[in-house]
């Protein structure tokens, strides 16, 4: 932020003052084209997580042995559950949204992946931690906001 010299001259004062509205303008337009970009490319995912959803269901009907594959069908669908979370956090950011983001993508990685028990443990630790900061450094005023908007 720029701090311009502080006058009792007149003209330099108005000087100052446009040249604070227009920063303020500039800045509000910024602001307004990143929000129109964030909302573009919610809309962008959102289509594609609907074509992913229209083939995945597709897959579910047309496919005989799809349900024998748990972990393709939990996969695919995981995917289209955390791309939903990122959406709404695009839509609203927030802390907390950002933390549910989090705490989804983690969550998926640990029910699909089989990797080694040390692996596992990390993640479990990473949610703990993600919980552990929702509770404790999130204001309390924040999560009442987002739970009345949610009701």
């Amino acid at each position: 932020m720029n701090h311009l010299p502080v006058s009792n001259d007149p003209q330099l004062q108005k000087k100052n003052e446009r040249f604070a509205k227009q920063n303020r303008r500039i800045e509000s337009f910024f602001r307004r084209l990143l929000r129109m970009m964030e909302l573009a490319i919610a809309a962008i995912t959102v289509l594609a997580l609907l074509i992913a959803l229209g083939v995945e269901l597709y897959h579910m009907f047309s496919s005989s042995g799809y349900f024998s594959d748990t972990s393709y069908m939990l996969h695919n669908l995981l995917t289209i559950v955390v791309g939903l979370e990122f959406v709404r956090m695009l839509l609203d950011t927030t802390p907390a949204n950002i933390l549910e983001v989090l705490t989804v993508a983690i969550t998926r990685h640990v029910i699909l992946s089989h990797d080694d028990p040390w692996s596992n443990l990390a993640c479990i630790a990473c949610i703990a931690g993600l919980f552990a900061i929702r509770r404790f450094l999130i204001r309390r005023s924040e999560l009442q906001e987002e739970m009345v908007e949610n009701n």
